[in-house]
């Protein structure tokens, strides 16, 4: 069967959605699963610091091998190395295991994610240049954020009711469950279009030149750069703020084992996330430059995390994170498109992935930082202190801006151009 357009979309949509429906399964309840083994908040949030020094250490490899063995294997190899690694936390529950052994347990989950994060994306942006696609690449991620978000609904209201009514545990065995799925139809469905794996050359010589050519395409080009320093000063924040939401909201509702109300702040981020998606392309419509349209999500997202931190009322608190679940939701298609314009076909699941790279590395220092402010001064002092780490971004988004890039204002018809460039 020959691939169209459409039935790329079809399938990216479906692996957004399995990606998402096993990891939300225990987002709502993985703070709490933590605290629930004997661990501190401080252990906590360094364990998953772990996860994203996992990422940083992994993120450009992983990325090298969507870039040379392929999109597909990459993806291939991400579920199964995330179901292992989550099944192996289970253990860790079961026999409480000491903290060291969470942190290494932890950058395994990471490894399995690099697996998926700069290969999807490089696939659906090269597949759809290849066969033709000359429609709106913020539809395209909008939709990916709505399959997403319904994902992260269904999974994360289900992950907190099984939490509830089972254990703790056994979302987590889902999850297991359903990546096993996921590698079925991924290698069912998923082909490399428009992108042909290189072989011949040698490992190491072919790593040895994406990553120089990786660096020449992605750091060396300024607009990018900041780009990716941006994320290293969000990422973090968001990954805390996030987490933390769970036992914050526990503390405030006044029942330390509703742990469907735990549950309920990821399915209030994923509604947020659907109607965000369905947003971004209207949001990117009043705005000339993209970098216009991120910087000011950027300003109301500190402006929300410091009224989350100065308001400590539960019904305030669900009110405000429907506004930050919105507000993410709204930036990333339009992140995606901007950069997805800066770089080259060759080199995109590399550059993709030293993207997401620094946003975990943000994660490895902020984590903890964040984590131990709520053990001495509580979880309101941790969102403003999160608060004003996040302003940081806003001057490298103006720096970004500051370099005109085409891809400021470049749709996906004129972004065949760009992969055509190397």
């Amino acid at each position: 069967m020959v691939p169209t357009p459409r039935s790329i979309q079809r399938t990216y949509l479906l692996l957004l959605f399995g990606n998402t429906l096993a990891a939300s399964l225990i987002w709502g309840i993985n703070t709490i699963f933590l605290l629930d083994a004997g661990l501190s908040n401080l252990e906590a949030f360094t364990a998953n610091a772990f996860f994203t020094v996992g990422m940083v250490m992994f993120e450009v490899p992983t990325g090298i091998v969507a870039d040379t063995a392929g999109r597909r294997v990459s993806y291939l190899l991400g579920t199964v190395t995330l179901s292992a690694s989550t099944l192996l936390y289970v253990l860790l529950w079961q026999i409480e295991a000491p903290f060291w052994e969470w942190a290494v347990a932890s950058m395994l989950l990471g490894l399995g994610f690099t697996f998926f994060s700069g290969a999807v994306e490089a696939w659906l942006v090269d597949a759809l240049t290849a066969t033709g696609f000359t429609g709106s690449i913020e539809s395209v991620f909008g939709l990916g954020q709505i399959a997403s978000g319904t994902a992260m609904l269904g999974g994360s209201v289900a992950g907190g009711f099984i939490a509830a009514e089972t254990s703790l545990a056994v979302p987590f065995v889902l999850r297991g469950v359903v990546l096993v799925v996921m590698f079925v139809t991924a290698f069912r469905l998923m082909h490399d279009v428009g992108f042909t794996p290189t072989k011949g050359e040698g490992v190491v010589r072919e790593v040895r030149k994406i990553t120089s050519a990786s660096i020449e395409y992605g750091w060396r080009v300024p607009a990018v750069k900041w780009l990716m320093v941006e994320a290293l000063a969000m990422g973090g924040v968001g990954i805390y703020a996030f987490y933390a939401l769970q036992p914050y909201l526990l503390e405030l509702y006044g029942d330390p084992d509703a742990y469907q109300v735990a549950g309920l702040v990821a399915a209030i981020v994923a509604a947020a996330q659907i109607c965000g998606g369905i947003a971004a392309p209207r949001i990117r419509g009043r705005f000339g430059r993209r970098t216009s349209a991120l910087i000011v999500i950027a300003i109301l997202n500190v402006v929300t995390l410091g009224l989350i931190g100065l308001i400590e009322n539960f019904w305030a608190v669900l009110g405000l994170i429907v506004v930050w679940g919105l507000l993410f939701a709204a930036a990333t298609p339009i992140r995606q498109a901007y950069l997805n314009g800066l770089i080259p076909s060759r080199q995109r699941a590399t550059i993709l992935s030293f993207d997401s790279m620094m946003g975990s590395t943000g994660g490895v220092w902020a984590q903890p930082v964040l984590g131990r402010a709520a053990d001495l001064w509580g979880y309101p002092a941790s969102y403003l202190l999160g608060a004003g780490i996040s302003a940081l971004a806003v001057p490298f988004l103006a720096l970004s801006r500051r370099e005109n890039a085409p891809a400021d204002s470049l749709e996906l018809a004129d972004l065949r151009v760009a992969t055509q460039q190397v």
